[in-house]
C-alpha cells in the first residue's frame, strides 16, 4: 500500500514522500499511526551519530489503531489501540528470561533497518528503506512486529497520542527507575536532565516514595516543570556546584542517580554525588566518549554502582500497562510533557527541540 512517511535520504535531512508499505507478515500487524514521539535517539540516527542505513524512516514512539493482523498473531485484533515499542528477538536467552531490553540481536534491530526476518518493508521505486526500531513511525502506516506493539487500554485516541512516548523515553526514565534502581521509599534520587527521559525519571521516583528528588539541568523552565512533577528540590547546573549541593541536601550524598543528559561530563557528577552504596543508572545516548573516571576513589572505595540499561530493564509487555495505569491513576501525568505539532511541521518540531522549547514534541498524523 502506499503510505506518506518522513523520509532520510542523506544525513541530516528529511522529507515527506510516498513510499511503499508491505503487507504484515504472520507475526506482524499494520498500524495506522495516530501520533508519534520524537525522541534524541530519532536525531541520532538522521545525522547518522547512529550509522542506520539510509535511506531511512525514523520515528520509534508510534501509536495507533490496528488495521490488519498476520494470520500467527493472537495477542491483538483489528481495531485495537496500541503503543509500538522496540523489538526484540524473542529467542535468545535474555528474550526468554524476560529481559527482552537485552535481546541479543538488540543492536541489528535496533539500527539496522530490518526485522527479525533480516527484510524491510518499506520501498520507494523499487528500492528498499530502513525502518527505525522495526517501526519507522514517522509515517501515516507501519507493519511491526506483535511482539512490539502493546495493547493500551485507552478510551480515545486523543489519550493514546499522549501515551506514544511510553513506547521509549517515558519507559526508559520511569523503568531506570521503577525497574533498575528499585529505591526504598524515603531514598534521595537525583536526577541528571530534564527532558522526557529525566522527568520521567523523576516521576517515578514519586511513584517509589522517594522523600528527596534533585533535578539537575540548565533551562529555568525544565527546572519549574520538575517541581512541578514532584522534584523537591532543582538545581542550575550553570550557577551552583550540583555535588556540593546535593550532598548538602542529603546529608552525606544521595542513594540514587539518573543521568539522561546526554552530557559525558555529568557523568562523573552522577557518580561523585552518591553515598556509599549509591547506585548510578546511565540511559542517555553519549556517543564514543570517554568518561577518564577515578576508579579506586569514585567506585570502588566507596563501594557505588554504575549500571548501564537500556529502555528501562522493561519488559513493555507487562511494563507498558503499568505505565498506563499509572497515568489513569494521575500519578505519571505525561501529558504535561507533550506539545503536539502536525506531520507535516516534522522538522519545526524537531528545531523546537534541539532548541530546548519542548520536553516531548509528538507529531499528529
Amino acid at each position: 500500500m502506499k503510505i506518506t512517511a518522513a523520509v532520510t535520504h542523506e544525513k541530516g535531512r528529511l522529507s515527506l514522500e510516498e513510499v511503499e508499505l508491505a503487507s504484515p507478515k504472520p507475526s506482524e500487524v499494520l498500524v495506522r499511526i495516530i501520533a508519534s514521539g520524537i525522541c534524541h535517539t530519532d536525531t541520532a540516527g538522521i545525522n547518522q551519530f547512529i550509522p542506520v542505513a539510509l535511506p531511512a524512516v525514523f520515528g520509534h514512539e508510534g501509536a495507533g489503531i490496528v488495521e490488519e493482523v498476520g494470520m500467527a498473531v493472537e495477542t491483538l485484533k483489528k481495531g485495537d489501540r496500541v503503543i509500538l515499542t522496540f523489538p526484540s528477538c524473542g529467542t535468545c536467552d535474555y528474550c526468554i528470561s524476560g529481559h527482552p531490553y537485552a535481546c541479543d540481536r538488540l543492536n541489528t534491530l535496533f539500527f539496522d533497518g530490518t526485522y527479525r526476518d533480516g527484510t524491510k518493508r518499506l520501498s520507494q521505486n523499487g528500492k528498499a528503506i530502513s525502518s527505525f526500531f522495526g517501526q519507522g513511525a514517522f509515517a501515516t502506516y507501519a507493519v511491526v512486529d506483535a511482539r512490539n506493539a502493546v495493547k493500551a487500554v485507552v478510551d480515545s485516541d486523543e489519550a493514546l497520542s499522549y501515551l506514544c512516548a511510553l513506547g521509549c523515553g517515558v519507559q526508559t526514565g520511569a523503568g531506570a527507575v521503577l525497574n533498575g534502581m528499585k529505591p526504598e521509599a524515603g531514598s534521595s534520587l537525583v536526577v541528571f536532565g530534564c527532558g522526557s527521559v529525566g522527568m520521567s525519571g523523576i516521576m517515578a521516583g514519586v511513584i517509589a516514595g522517594c522523600s528527596r528528588i534533585i533535578a539537575v539541568d540548565v533551562v529555568p523552565e525544565r527546572l519549574a516543570l520538575a517541581k512541578e512533577l514532584g522534584a523537591t528540590h532543582a538545581l542550575n547546573g550553570q550557577d551552583v556546584d550540583a555535588v556540593a549541593e546535593i550532598r548538602q541536601i542529603t546529608e552525606g550524598g544521595a542513594g540514587y542517580s539518573l543521568e539522561s543528559s546526554g552530557v559525558p561530563s555529568l557523568v562523573l557528577q552522577a557518580l561523585s554525588c552518591l553515598k556509599r552504596l549509591g547506585k548510578c543508572v546511565l540511559v542517555s545516548v553519549t556517543g564514543p566518549a570517554e568518561i577518564p573516571v577515578p576508579l579506586e576513589m569514585s567506585l570502588m572505595n566507596p563501594s557505588v554502582t554504575l549500571m548501564g540499561l537500556t529502555e528501562g530493564a522493561s519488559n513493555p509487555q507487562v511494563f507498558i500497562p503499568q505505565l498506563v495505569q499509572f497515568y489513569k491513576e494521575g500519578r505519571l501525568p505525561v501529558n504535561k510533557l507533550v506539545k503536539f505539532y502536525d506531520f507535516k511541521d516534522i522538522e519545526q518540531a524537531f528545531d523546537d527541540t534541539h532548541r530546548r522549547l519542548t520536553v516531548k514534541p509528538v507529531l499528529r498524523m
